[in-house]
């Protein structure tokens, strides 16, 4: 019943390769792809297009791209997954969804206790694999999660790459598999030419596409309640999941502590600071080239007092503030006093 023959990729890569180019065709056709040319002959840029609305992301330089394939998965899931997911809503009472969803995550279990050990998280593959071990025996093979005291994780081979290192690179929609990233999807090539998904064991093939095609389902249907909060909530539902997804995995690959990344507002600040900082050294460098005892030149008195010192010693006596009525003597070009300074 089981095999160890390793699930034949080339078939699962040309289906992906063709439906990639129906959906650049489909998006297209819908207006994402091309710019549209305007009555002059010249080609106009569509500014009613969530491309050019939407400032571009520098982890998404596949963004037209993306977004056509975004535009043809969610064609696919309002055709066949949606209506699917929520039919097997209407059919399985919640405690069956239950018990299915427990069953598939007893086997993803086996392959987060794996990538626990390539990850060298030895504390954790024991945890992990505590957890198989007792949901597959007194669980009866996973379908009750009585292991829910041990804390359960999520590893792939996409985060076991990023703990050794390896960029998640640009952002990438993949049709029918959604959002990864050029690290997650050869973690997901990787994943299953491995075998390191137990379904990938199964050596009758009707028996497991049955299960792939549950599995897909179910996920399916644990998202319809959070579709519907991602419908009020997000204006651009593209950027939206392109964001979580991203965001996710970061903290996925870092255990719930990424590194904190500062924002271009940020680093504007940062700048600005900089360049003040830079301002006030000069200026205090300035005012420490000055002599001993002498007053900043930004003082206007100071200003004339320096001039005075500064004049010959025969143009010291004219500089000097005349004693008589104000009004009769005519005001010196060496006058110490501002011209706004009140009468005494």
């Amino acid at each position: 019943m089981f095999s160890s023959r390793p699930i034949p990729l080339s078939r699962v890569f040309i289906l992906l390769a063709g439906l990639a180019l129906a959906g650049s065709v489909l998006s297209q056709d819908m207006g994402y792809a091309s710019e549209p040319t305007s009555t002059n002959g010249e080609n106009a840029k569509n500014t009613n297009s969530p491309v050019a609305q939407k400032t571009r992301n520098p982890r998404d330089p596949l963004e037209d791209f993306n977004r056509s394939m975004y535009q043809f998965n969610e064609g696919v899931d309002k055709a066949i997954f949606k209506p699917l997911a929520k039919t097997y809503n209407y059919i399985l009472p919640e405690p069956a969804r239950k018990m299915v969803s427990n069953f598939f995550g007893n086997l993803f279990d086996i392959r987060t206790t794996i990538n626990d050990l390539l990850q060298l998280k030895f504390e954790q593959a024991a945890n992990d694999a505590g957890r198989v071990i007792i949901n597959s025996t007194f669980g009866v093979l996973g379908l009750f999660d009585v292991a829910d005291h041990l804390e359960k994780h999520d590893e792939d081979f996409g985060q076991t790459l990023g703990y050794w290192g390896v960029g998640s690179g640009p952002y990438l929609v993949l049709p029918i598999l959604g959002p990864r990233n050029i690290r997650d999807t050869a973690g997901l090539a990787v994943d299953f030419s491995t075998n390191l998904n137990p379904i990938g064991w199964l050596d009758n093939v009707a028996v497991r596409n049955t299960m792939y095609g549950t599995l897909w389902v179910d996920m399916r249907a644990d998202l319809l309640d959070d579709e519907n909060i991602l419908e009020e909530a997000a204006i651009d539902r593209y950027a939206f999941i392109r964001d979580a997804y991203m965001q996710r995995r970061q903290n996925l690959v870092y255990d719930g502590d990424p590194p904190r990344e500062k924002f271009d507002d940020e680093e504007f600040d940062d700048k600005e600071d900089n360049a003040r900082s830079g301002i006030s050294t000069q200026t205090d460098s300035s005012s420490n080239g000055q002599e001993a005892g002498q007053p900043k030149a930004t003082d206007p008195a100071a200003a004339d007092v320096s001039i005075i010192l500064t004049l010959p010693e025969e143009m010291k006596q004219a500089a000097q503030p005349a004693t008589t009525d104000a009004a009769a003597s005519s005001p010196s070009f060496y006058q110490t006093a501002p011209l706004t300074q009140p009468d005494r």
